[in-house]
């Protein structure tokens, strides 16, 4: 007996379709079938094609995820003709949405491919953040689409974050008095360095509140005024050698921050997901 030949014709990649199709035949007992995708099918002449082949063979179907309802019109018409069986997967999902919303649908294909990339870029834009937080890695300075510099509780762990989930690539450095920064920071265009600052006496609250978080002493350098004063005097010289644009962080929210980051990005040519 022949076995089952599964043409699939789709105007992206054909994976819905192909999925639909293995569970489908996974109900009957048996092996024998071939399935051939078709991805980007969006000319009438390349239609035309694939739908000549399916019937010339027997035992064959064609399963279609079209959007172009030209193209839709001319596989019913060929199928009436000829005999080929055909399924149409998607169309009367989109029409009863439609009928639903009160809605026309867009039809442009591949809608759903480019929303995939856009989800894998920016988990791959988390990835990157975590990766390369606090300094661990220098060599993400040269990766990055924007470097944070600042000194500790400048919010550059979460600004790094909330950047990342629009797709921005970000790393940031933590600008320390005893630590000579990177030198791939003075090896990048100063337009992909933020400079982040903070007020004095904001930094020595939070700074208490970190200490009382992890059990230690709030009489700790770290938290003292003298020691703050000294590392944003090293901050500022730092980020007046790069050339780079500074954000007051004191009193502003990571949202309002990102904005003024995004703005920033706007001016400089840099782009991202809006």
């Amino acid at each position: 007996m022949e076995g089952l030949k599964v043409f699939i014709v789709s105007d992206s990649l054909g994976e819905t379709a192909a999925l639909v199709t293995r569970a489908a035949i996974s109900q009957f007992k048996t092996d024998n079938y071939e399935i051939k995708r078709f991805s980007y099918v969006q000319d009438l002449d390349v239609l035309r094609g694939v739908l000549q082949e399916a019937s010339l063979i027997k035992n064959s179907i064609l399963i279609y995820t079209l959007v172009d309802e030209s193209l839709i019109e001319f596989i019913k018409e060929y199928s009436k003709n000829t005999g080929l069986l055909t399924v149409d997967l998607i169309s009367p999902l989109i029409n009863v949405i439609s009928q639903t919303l009160d809605i026309e649908p867009t039809r442009e294909p591949g809608v759903i491919r480019r929303l995939d990339e856009t989800y894998f870029k920016r988990v791959a834009a988390i990835e990157f953040a975590v990766k390369y937080d606090d300094g661990k890695d220098p060599r993400g300075v040269v990766e990055a689409d924007i470097v944070l510099v600042g000194v500790s509780r400048t919010s550059k762990t979460p600004l790094s974050m909330y950047l990342a989930n629009r797709n921005l690539k970000v790393a940031n450095i933590p600008l320390v008095v005893e630590v000579d920064p990177p030198k791939e920071l003075f090896n990048i265009p100063a337009k992909k360095i933020i400079g982040l600052t903070n007020s004095p006496e904001k930094l020595n609250e939070v700074r208490e509140e970190r200490l009382k978080s992890l059990g230690l002493s709030s009489g700790s350098s770290y938290a003292s005024l003298g020691r703050i004063l000294d590392e944003l005097e090293y901050a500022d010289k730092i980020m007046k050698k790069i050339g780079c644009p500074v954000i007051d962080v004191s009193n502003k929210a990571i949202e309002e921050t990102s904005e003024i980051v995004l703005s920033l990005l706007r001016k400089n040519g840099i782009s991202f997901s809006e």
